[in-house]
């Protein structure tokens, strides 16, 4: 038996294909290809806009927290000295 012929007859199913193609996500063996200054330049502003975008959601996120607390001990203030 040849080791392409073990490696079919322990994973069903493989018979035919190529050895890369089992894994449908393993990473790509080829490095990408370089990018152009205008591409560079197009994600660098893209990552900035992410980094900006993900710092107002975790502002947006510690405002939203508050105001629950706040809401809460309201509440727990209202119930405690309700009559």
């Amino acid at each position: 038996m040849t080791a392409e012929e073990e490696a079919t007859a322990e994973e069903p199913g493989t018979a035919g294909r190529e050895p890369d193609a089992r894994d449908p996500l393993s990473p790509a063996p080829l490095s990408p290809a370089p990018l152009s200054p205008e591409q560079r330049s197009l994600e660098q502003r893209r990552l900035v806009q992410e980094t900006k975008n993900e710092r107002h959601m975790w502002v947006f996120l510690a405002y939203f927290l508050f105001g629950i607390h706040i809401v809460a001990f309201v509440m727990i203030y209202a119930v405690r000295h309700a009559k």
